[in-house]
């Protein structure tokens, strides 16, 4: 048999039918193996190697098919350097789909290719080695799909089995050379996905990828809109959305139209096999800057006034939507309809919210599919999405026709908002909109990726398990900078089954191996497992932002003011942990081979690098105004850091756009990160949107600016307590039980003449570690207790610091509690912190997530679709033993992850707390909190990635046990933290307290072994 060149290389494009909607279940017959991607790959040994095999596919195919068999080409010389044959030989690689492909549709009638278990599935493919399937050919490797993108997937799969990361195109990763390429003997296929449409959204695209796209691949062919991104540029993002296995785009908005930018857009499209959307603004298959574009000044294109507006425009918005399936049909791609109606510029309807309303504007969507295709709505697929406003449509009863896919959303942060009720099946089931990238209340995140992949399986099981299967898209922002969230979301879609939580770390070392080889790759996995977990905890935007409540409940921002406390060590301890991140992530780097070190800086070193320069500079910056108000000597310093700081920020973005890849992506990393809150210098939207005037992205500056003071030249006395702010000098408790960092003055100097300085103490029990010394800006000395010489109970005495000609007085409490008595969770210092995992006792099934918390692990009732529970007797259950030192009010502080109340109880989501035998409080952690009109109670939560919630008891002193109750699924539990008086301010909460445990072990620890928990499966 002979193939022509054309037939191997490409047919073109084609008119293309619209692809199998279909899906199919089942497990697969016993001879067909379910694989990891990639498994039908070996490097030495196999039934049929691929070095310099032709890549065989028939014009006859989907123009896609045809598209990948030559992408496929091309990876295999990437690989091994052989260019396969461009002819048919007598071993042969052979692409094609089951139904369209002669090839494989004649290798099927002669009893040569078993398809049982892959005909008529969803996106399907099998990959097998069949002998003398064709006249004159030896020995075939197929690669055969249930429909067009299953064959697509097939051959991308054997792609990153051989080595080709799908990423190597965005971020310029080289594969590894071989010599030998090999497919495993059997019949191997990755199975039928569970989510039907799988995809992403590119959105908030300027300043980076609106700047680099248009210089890249040309200006945008709509005249006026040279921003535009045209078919080249869509072309790189259909085929790493292929590549990943997912099938569905919603395009970028600002300021862009896909239709219009480039004629081409949709063609190349259908061309590649990708699904078309638009997203939750935008209906019936136009972007709504179609709109924008056209409608000014009173009129519209249609003859209307030009309103967004239903009641008023009706019968032109009606043509415009008309026009938009019309135009969906004459082109032949695929799409999914979104229906309903928002207000222009992502707000809600202009026209209210009225259920009749939007009842009616349905109903005529519906229509307008029905005359414009000639066939029912049913068989086009559609979508609601219940993005912000629009959920609450549904919560007040309006239901969209069955074969609509409802949408589900999140609330922009990462927490969903609704999962599908089990009473409430569908025909077209439930989808799940989720984000990665936010532009919007509380404040834009859109720098660099953000996401703890713990958190996100979290969220995702929770849809899986809740039977949300129909859509998934993600917002990945400018996509580039969001690599690792984006494939985890694409990967879980496909098999949530494979990706149990338990095996995240094994995901993770996947993704460093496919992109950074093997050796590296479980260092690297451990790194970008640590960088999600520092990353969740604040968004790296809100760095310059603390959030804190009224005496009257009312939440309250500082734009000037860290979120860290200098108490408890805290903006030191996070900054040096984001230090550190950097100094593994630079031992990593001078460890990759040169030939990786761009594809390392453009997903891992740039991020890790950037975010911990930045936590430098924000310590400089706020270090600097606290020692301005000081009148420090070193404020000056402080100031030049943070100022390098910036400068290091700016080299590093630099490197990006102007070293990197030769300078590949040049304008790129143009986002601003640092000057978030300043009004002054943007005007009133700067407390949540990017620094920019007349919608141009503003390069950053420091806010707050950095304040320099002259320094006298005569030296000055100064001593500074620890932790307070204000100048108190009382330092915090000591007690034999205590986990906070050392206690500490610092004496430093208001001039620039060095002075020496003696530190006296008022009680032998009391002992500072640098007594005497010379101070030329500042010293630190720590204070500490002998405790064999310290009395029983409290005791107080105080530090003389003295130098240069002053003297100031320190006072100290030491708190010797007796040990009779004492077990579980100790009190010190006023309070007593315990984290989620180290329970003593539990009640109920329990699943321990590790690193999900902003410090450490969180624990959740299992399973999450346990329902909700009427009774006590009921609720599952941690119980921690404590032990308080005095009589009186205790306030608990939960921390737990900031989720919404998903289920349709109408009660919240809702925890209760007790001690020992007390009737439980029950606590919703959502009271006061919109999570769609995303007020200031829910900002809070989200911006702090934490809820915090109190239930106060009256308490004997002695040993209690605490019980914390899970009344609801979905509940995540973090800290606990108990406040009997003493404890003060932070952030992240104060480190865990000492737990005597001598009862089971016979010794005492501060940080015991995590209580007995399992890792989570799927449910």
């Amino acid at each position: 048999m002979s193939v022509s060149r054309r037939a191997v290389l490409g047919a073109g494009a084609a008119a293309v039918p619209v692809l199998s909607s279909g899906i199919a279940r089942g497990a697969p017959d016993s001879g067909l193996r379910t694989t990891d991607p990639g498994a039908c790959i070996s490097f030495t040994s196999g039934a049929f190697s691929l070095v310099g095999a032709p890549v065989v596919v028939s014009a006859d195919d989907h123009p896609g098919v045809v598209r990948v068999a030559g992408d496929l080409r091309d990876d295999i010389e990437r690989v091994t350097g052989v260019w396969p044959a461009a002819t048919i030989a007598r071993r042969a690689v052979l692409v094609g789909t089951i139904g369209r492909s002669p090839l494989i549709d004649g290798l099927v009638a002669s009893g040569k290719l078993d398809v049982t278990g892959i005909r008529d599935r969803w996106e399907t493919s099998l990959q097998t080695v069949v002998d003398h399937p064709l006249p004159g050919v030896d020995q075939a490797f197929v690669i055969a799909g249930s429909d067009p993108r299953g064959t697509i997937f097939g051959a991308y799969d054997v792609s990153y089995g051989i080595g080709v990361s799908p990423w190597y195109w965005w971020d310029d990763v080289p594969p590894v050379h071989r010599d030998e390429v090999w497919v495993l003997p059997g019949r191997h296929t990755q199975g039928t996905p569970a989510v039907k449409y799988r995809g992403f959204f590119v959105n908030d695209e300027n300043p980076a990828l609106g700047t680099w796209a248009p210089a890249r691949f040309g200006p945008g062919k709509a005249p006026g809109h040279p921003g535009g991104f045209n078919a080249d540029f869509y072309a790189k993002v259909f085929e790493v959305l292929l590549r990943l296995k997912g099938n569905y785009l919603w395009p970028a908005v600002w300021g862009r139209a896909f239709a219009e930018d480039d004629p081409e857009n949709h063609r190349r499209a259908a061309e590649y096999g990708v699904v078309m959307g638009t997203s939750h603004e935008a209906p019936m298959m136009r972007g709504i800057e179609e709109w924008n574009r056209h409608a000014a000044g009173g009129t519209d294109p249609y003859g209307g006034t030009g309103e967004w507006s239903y009641l008023r425009n009706a019968e032109a918005i009606r043509a415009y939507w008309r026009a938009g399936i019309q135009r969906m049909a004459d082109e032949g791609f695929e799409g999914v309809v979104t229906l309903g109606m928002r207000g222009n510029g992502d707000t809600g309807l202009p026209d209210g919210d009225g259920i009749e309303l939007m009842r009616e504007i349905i109903a005529a969507q519906r229509q307008i599919i029905e005359e414009v295709t000639g066939r029912p709505a049913a068989e086009t697929p559609q979508v609601w999405t219940l993005y912000k406003e629009v959920q609450r449509y549904w919560d007040r009863g309006l239901r969209a026709p069955d074969d609509v896919t409802v949408v589900l959303t999140d609330d922009n942060w990462g927490n969903i908002r609704k999962h599908p009720s089990p009473q409430e099946p569908r025909a077209g089931g439930y989808g799940l909109y989720y984000h990665f990238d936010y532009v919007g209340a509380g404040r834009n995140y859109k720098w660099v990726d953000t996401a703890n992949l713990r958190n996100v399986w979290d969220q995702l099981h929770q849809a899986h398990a809740y039977g949300n299967h129909g859509l998934w898209v993600a917002n990945v922002g400018d996509l580039k900078g969001n690599e690792l969230p984006t494939e985890f979301f694409l990967n879980y879609a496909w098999s949530p089954e494979r990706w149990s939580f338990d095996r995240l770390g094994e995901w993770e070392r996947r993704y460093a191996r496919q992109n950074f080889g093997a050796a590296a790759a479980p260092e690297i996995a451990e790194l970008l497992a640590r960088y999600g977990q520092l990353q969740a905890r604040r968004k790296p935007e809100l760095l310059n932002r603390r959030i804190t409540l009224a005496d009257d409940g009312q939440v309250v921002y500082d734009d000037r003011q860290t979120p860290f406390y200098f108490g408890h060590g805290e903006l030191e301890r996070v900054t040096e942990e984001w230090r550190e991140l950097g100094r593994r992530a630079a031992r990593i780097a001078r460890r990759l081979p040169a030939a990786a070190q761009d594809a390392w800086f453009e997903l891992v070193g740039y991020e890790v690098a950037a975010t911990a320069n930045l936590y430098a500079l924000r310590e400089a910056e706020f270090t600097n105004l606290l020692y301005a108000r000081e009148g420090r000597a070193a404020t000056n310093d402080r100031a030049e850091a943070a100022e390098q700081g910036l400068l290091r920020d700016f080299a590093l973005a630099d490197r990006f756009n102007s070293q990197v890849a030769g300078g590949k992506w040049h304008g790129f990393q143009t986002q601003p990160h640092i000057d978030y809150g300043d009004v002054d210098r943007y005007g009133p939207n700067a407390p949540w949107q990017q620094p920019e005037k007349d919608n141009v992205a503003l390069p950053d500056v420091l806010f707050p600016a950095v304040r320099r003071i002259e320094v006298p030249q005569a030296a000055g006395l100064g001593v500074s307590v620890d932790p307070d702010e204000e100048g108190a000098m009382t330092l915090p408790p000591f007690s034999p039980h205590q986990t906070r960092p050392q206690q500490y003055v610092e004496v430093f100097n208001r001039g620039r003449t060095p002075f020496d300085y003696r530190v006296e103490t008022s009680a032998p029990w009391l002992t500072v570690d640098r007594p005497r010394g010379r101070v030329a800006q500042q010293v630190r000395v720590e204070v500490r207790v002998d405790w064999s010489r310290a009395p029983d109970g409290r005791a107080e005495g105080t530090l003389t610091v003295s130098g240069a000609g002053e003297s100031v007085t320190v006072a100290c409490v030491a708190e010797k509690p007796s040990a009779r008595g004492l077990r579980g969770f100790v009190e010190a210092g006023g309070y007593a912190a315990i984290d989620a995992e180290h329970y003593d006792r539990s009640a109920g099934e329990w699943r321990r997530l590790a690193g999900i918390g902003r410090t450490g692990a969180g624990m959740t009732a299992w399973p999450v679709t346990g329902g909700w529970r009427d009774s006590p007797d009921s609720w599952p259950r941690l119980e921690y033993e404590v032990s308080l030192l005095s009589a009186g009010e205790v306030t608990v502080w939960a921390y737990l992850s900031p989720r919404n109340p998903t289920l349709p109880t109408g009660a919240g989501l809702r925890y209760a707390l007790s001690f020992d035998d007390e009737e439980p409080q029950r606590v919703d952690i959502t009271a006061g909190a919109d999570d769609g009109l995303l007020n200031a109670v829910w900002a809070r939560n989200t911006s702090d990635n934490v809820n915090r919630t109190a239930t106060r008891h009256t308490l004997a002193s002695g040993a209690h046990r605490l019980k914390f109750w899970s009344v609801d699924p979905t509940v995540v539990l973090q800290r606990l933290v108990l406040d009997t008086g003493g404890l003060t301010p932070t952030y992240l909460g104060p480190p865990e307290s000492r737990r005597l445990w001598a009862r089971l072990t016979g010794r005492t620890a501060a940080a015991p072994p995590p209580g007995r928990t399992r890792s989570p499966g799927s449910s």
